[in-house]
């Protein structure tokens, strides 16, 4: 499991962002799983990293979104 940048995401195919964000989001349920049943996860940031790689992805979806329109 990696954190992408911003060109990393861009340069994915579209089947291969789905497939990654699928990724991201099962681990991060899985994170605050462990939050909510009083855990303490491995490296507390890493929901933060989640989340934020998360938000790439979707804006990055997004972007192709809106060049295909035009």
């Amino acid at each position: 499991m990696s954190i992408f940048r911003i060109e990393e995401i861009r340069k994915m195919s579209e089947k291969e962002r789905r497939e990654e964000l699928e990724s991201l989001m099962t681990d991060l349920m899985r994170e605050r799983g462990i939050i909510a049943t009083g855990g303490a996860p491995e490296n507390p940031g890493r929901v933060g990293e989640l989340r934020r790689t998360i938000a790439r992805i979707k804006t990055a979806e997004g972007e192709v979104g809106r060049e295909k329109e035009k």
